[in-house]
């Protein structure tokens, strides 16, 4: 009997396709796996099915579209079957290492499947950024922080000037601590790398599947040190990265002045993707140490991307489905498969768990909504396939019910055109992206009708999918499993009033 191939599935959060060098940028970001990329499949257009990370996993772990067990649940069912479930159940051993993404825990069933699962949320992190927020007790300074913004909305056009002094002010007098490390949000590569090492070194000889979400390109902006070495770039001192970083999450700047610091604040952003691909590096090197790597399969993807003011926005928040946020990379190193040309049509990632599962002759389940694309790849031939992605506009704190009840987002990309759907107000905007690539300049009504009938006709089918096909067992599973642990959980409570 053929040996099965054990797996690595690594996701990166906030990792846009055309930020790693694979894909064309010409910053050097991803040496290693642009090393890789020879005799891997390279997927050149590759879409989440939601964004952010709450509206994306479901689709790459259950192979399901984020809403289809209903707006008012997230993350994985209590029964859903998974990737981790299946492979689990088939003789793999399972691990997870999340670097403490707070979206990806038990709280919402990201550990199904898994004998070994870390999120790395144990501990809170040494100093949390607030932006231009500061507390600096009851002296007298205090006092006329908090008169003056009393005044604030009677200031007129000397607001932005007290803003503006009140912003340096906050940045002076808060501690900074002596290193970038101190300012780190979440946990870097190399920390989440070695875990999965340790466990690697214990799995056995049964085939694994190890997952690993790393948050090194994620907003807070504080990549390592020897990162920006490693990118050529000149060091940033932690007053100076702070100050960016606060800089770039004001809420009273207007486009211009943010743009201003754009530059600086992608280049750290660039060192957090160069530290991902260092430490995969490692860790691809202990894998063929161990004379594990000849059967691995290795898949490297991402859970949404990142904007910088390419519409007028930052971070990623669940408003728009514009291509710096669903497009993202995606590389499938397959031990022993001959590489063929690539269809150029778009390839949700709610087909990729089916495709790794074929790769590994895995049976795919039949609640599965994605399909393998193993024999396209092999073959070579074209994909037939419209990816869609949908949020819920507003969603910024999930873990409030309330807040997941909002308007529906959605978008239906072809390899040419991509149409948006918007419901309150109600909108359609259709874009061809061989002439604007960028998103820039929507279609007028009258233009490509038979296209916008065609992608409206495939979003219409697929909300009445979204209803029609809903599975109200695990709905109500997932509702009760919230519901116990808003009741029973004083952090969770909170969470959710918030």
């Amino acid at each position: 009997m053929k040996k099965r191939k054990s797996i690595i599935l690594v996701t990166v959060d906030c990792l846009r396709a055309d930020h790693v060098g694979f894909m064309g940028y010409s910053r050097p970001t991803t040496p290693f796996l642009d090393s890789l990329a020879p005799e891997s499949f390279v997927i050149p257009t590759a879409i989440v099915a939601g964004a952010p990370t709450y509206y994306s996993l479901p689709a790459i772990l259950a192979s399901r579209y984020p809403l289809a067990l209903g707006r008012d649940v997230l993350g994985i069912g209590p029964d859903e079957p998974t990737l981790a479930s299946v492979l689990r159940e088939a003789g793999y051993t399972t691990a997870a290492f999340a670097a403490a993404n707070p979206y990806i825990s038990s709280r919402f069933g990201y550990d199904r499947g898994f004998d070994t699962f870390r999120d790395f949320l144990e501990s809170e992190p040494a100093l949390v950024e607030k932006g231009v927020e500061l507390q600096t007790g009851q002296g007298w300074a205090s006092r006329l922080n908090r008169s003056l913004q009393r005044m604030r909305p009677a200031m007129g056009p000397f607001g932005p000037v007290y803003d503006e002094l009140y912003f340096r002010y906050c940045q002076r007098v808060t501690p900074v601590p002596d290193s970038l490390d101190a300012l780190r949000r979440f946990p870097a590569a190399g920390e989440i790398v070695n875990h999965a090492c340790e466990w690697l070194a214990s799995a056995g000889d049964a085939p694994f599947f190890a997952w690993l979400h790393l948050m090194d390109p994620h907003s807070p902006y504080y990549p390592k040190e020897d990162a920006l070495a490693l990118m050529g770039d000149r060091p940033v001192t932690p007053f100076a990265a702070r100050y960016l970083n606060s800089y770039w999450n004001r809420s009273d700047l207007g486009q211009n002045r943010l743009a201003r610091r754009r530059e600086e604040i992608v280049r750290l952003y660039d060192a957090g993707i160069r530290w991902v691909d260092e430490q995969l590096g490692q860790l691809v090197r202990k894998l063929r140490a161990a004379n594990l790597w000849d059967d691995c399969i290795f898949v490297l993807t991402a859970d949404h991307g990142e904007e910088f003011m390419d519409h007028g926005g930052r971070y990623h928040p669940p408003s728009r489905l514009m291509e710096e946020l669903i497009h993202v990379p995606l590389l499938m190193r397959i031990p022993g498969a001959t590489k063929n040309d690539v269809s150029q049509a778009p390839f949700s990632l709610l087909h990729l768990a089916p495709t790794i599962l074929k790769v590994a002759s895995v049976p795919v389940p039949g609640e599965f909504r994605g399909r393998s694309y193993w024999q396209q790849l092999e073959e070579g031939s074209r994909f037939d396939s419209v990816a869609i992605s949908e949020c819920v506009a507003g969603c910024t704190n999930p873990f409030s019910p309330l807040n997941r009840m909002g308007p529906r987002v959605l978008s239906v990309r072809e390899a040419r055109f991509k149409l948006m759907l918007y419901f309150d107000p109600q909108a359609d905007v259709l874009y061809d992206l061989d002439t604007d690539p960028g998103e820039q300049e929507p279609l007028a009504t009258m233009e490509h009708k038979a296209v916008r009938r065609r992608l409206l006709e495939i979003a219409r089918e697929h909300l009445s999918r979204s209803h029609g096909d809903r599975d109200w067992k695990e709905h109500v599973q997932a509702r009760l499993r919230d519901l116990g642990l808003e009741w029973t959980n004083p952090a969770h409570k909170l969470a959710a009033a918030s």
